[in-house]
């Protein structure tokens, strides 16, 4: 297991702590693997851009948060804290409604830096979108 501890998906939600963008577009965490974690997120007017289709950027903020909380589980919360600093996404097919889900596995997880395979897929199984992302881990002071 690469986690800090064994979380459960409602223990993860105790990372958000001020209102956020999670809540707005209602990402929700459904599991937590040994070695990953998935989230989805709805496809509808929230998260459309204006042709009806999901936004590149929905797909980002998917994405960013699956692999920012990724770190956060990996890390000592009372030690240090996680951040997205580099994200690259590949759209690959539009969804226009349903969920997508995202899946969340490590390339590396390094002292200050860890960085995230995730691969977003819609309902009907179809590949959406692919993104990396690369979290900084800093100590709190």
């Amino acid at each position: 297991m690469i986690w800090f501890k064994k979380y459960t998906p409602d223990e993860i939600k105790t990372f958000v702590t001020h209102d956020s963008i999670v809540d707005h577009v209602d990402i929700e965490f459904k599991e937590i693997g040994d070695d990953f974690v998935t989230a989805r997120m709805p496809v509808d007017r929230r998260t459309h851009q204006i042709h009806g289709i999901l936004h590149g950027g929905a797909t980002c903020v998917l994405a960013e948060t699956i692999g920012s909380f990724a770190s956060l589980m990996c890390i000592d919360p009372a030690r240090y804290y996680a951040v997205g600093s580099v994200i690259n996404c590949n759209h690959l097919r539009p969804a226009k409604d349903g969920f997508v889900t995202a899946t969340c596995r490590p390339v590396h997880l390094g002292k200050s830096k860890h960085v995230w395979d995730i691969l977003i897929h819609a309902d009907n199984g179809k590949l959406v979108a692919k993104s990396e992302l690369t979290c900084a881990v800093t100590p709190r002071t």
